[in-house]
């Protein structure tokens, strides 16, 4: 049976493949340790996980749920964006629910792409933005983020070298993956101009503002960004809720609406205890993202002693659940270093050339791992250097 002409270029996900292949030496006593996943290990905070257990108790809360979303998550969303980013969102019309953010962006391909259609993703970024609108049939065209330029794009270069007539969709990311880049006012505005100049959608993925960052920022904080703004956001990494796939999309009615008539004949909504336990968690105070961010700033400091005793060098202003570093010279690329430390420490970092050729110089290192388990990593990889 032959797969859909829509899959061609489109290959297994990284990760997919190289947790098999971590999970076969595991299972020949390598333990190895996985420090290349963004998944994180401490768990949501006490109080959501009571909502969810008292809400599923409830006979009355296991149908089918509204295409849009439970309105007590919506309105949390639209205080939690009037709280943290100063954004104003009508919590009726500019606020769509998703089943983690990542099913947003497939929806966005799905709803604005046709053949033919081309889209700017960043180079390195996140490989989902490239596969999602391949399979929407568009055609993607990499924008290089480079170190000299802070991570940002380079507008004026696309202006000289891109048909912009042709584009349709500019995904963007800060703070930034893989790179850990924050965003500046100045930067956001800058997009939302070049956006309106050309009549490009802006699609900004938001998940890290709250990760090792004391100012979340969202593009929407632009004033007119709505006219060509559509902002995903996610409780994963911010709430510790990764496994319970809980987005939002936010943006003006009109884009909630053309979002909306796609994903309404892919899903029937989630689960209402879990939309509930998202609206506490999305109350959370101050406290509670200063005790998370006390966890990783630890950590942070051993990943930064692992990389060094590498030879990488990094920035350690970076924010997000990540570091990324530059491999030293006397490795061809970040491909090789993951590969050696992999293979003789039993220790997996992320290769940074699978978020595109500009990350092929780079390895990226997760936080969500104990600070024991980077301790044991550095007593490892000492072993090899």
């Amino acid at each position: 049976m032959e797969t859909a002409k829509r899959l061609e270029g489109v290959g297994e996900y990284y990760f997919s493949r190289k947790l098999r292949e971590i999970d076969a030496m595991n299972q020949a006593g390598k333990q190895v340790i996985n420090l290349g996943i963004g998944s994180p290990d401490m768990p949501p905070h006490p109080d959501v996980i009571r909502v969810l257990h008292e809400e599923s108790r409830k006979p009355t809360t296991h149908a089918y749920q509204g295409y849009k979303g439970s309105p007590v998550l919506r309105q949390a969303v639209a205080n939690w964006y009037k709280n943290w980013y100063n954004v104003e969102l009508n919590p009726d019309t500019d606020i769509l629910p998703l089943i983690g953010s990542k099913e947003g962006i497939m929806h966005i391909c799905m709803t604005y792409l046709d053949p033919g259609d081309q889209v700017l993703i960043p180079n390195p970024g996140y490989p989902t933005y490239k596969s999602a609108a391949t399979i929407a049939g568009a055609d993607c065209i990499g924008y290089e983020l480079r170190k000299e330029q802070h991570w940002f794009p380079d507008l004026a270069s696309l202006e000289d070298t891109v048909d912009l007539q042709r584009v349709k969709l500019m995904f963007v990311n800060y703070p930034h993956m893989p790179t850990g880049q924050l965003p500046t006012e100045e930067m956001f505005a800058t997009l939302v101009a070049f956006a309106r100049r050309h009549n490009i959608l802006l699609v900004h993925d938001n998940p890290y503002s709250f990760i090792l960052n004391d100012r979340p920022q969202s593009l929407l904080c632009i004033e007119g960004a709505k006219d060509y703004v559509i902002e995903l956001n996610s409780l994963s990494k911010s709430h510790n809720m990764a496994g319970w796939r809980l987005g939002v999309l936010c943006g003006a009615k009109e884009r909630i609406d053309e979002v909306l008539r796609f994903k309404s004949n892919m899903d029937s909504g989630m689960f209402l205890p879990v939309q509930l336990a998202a609206a506490k968690a999305l109350e959370l105070d101050q406290a509670w993202h200063d005790s998370v961010n006390a966890v990783y700033r630890q950590r942070r400091e051993k990943v930064f002693a692992l990389l060094q005793l590498l030879g990488c060098g990094f920035d350690e202003r970076q924010a997000g659940l990540f570091v990324w570093a530059s491999v030293p010279g006397n490795y061809p690329d970040g491909y090789a270093l993951s590969d050696k430390v992999l293979q003789e420490a039993h220790v997996f970092l992320t290769p940074g050339g699978i978020f595109g050729n500009a990350g092929d110089n780079y390895i990226r290192v997760s936080l969500c791992a104990t600070e024991e388990k980077i301790h044991e990593s550095i007593n490892r990889v000492k072993k090899i250097v």
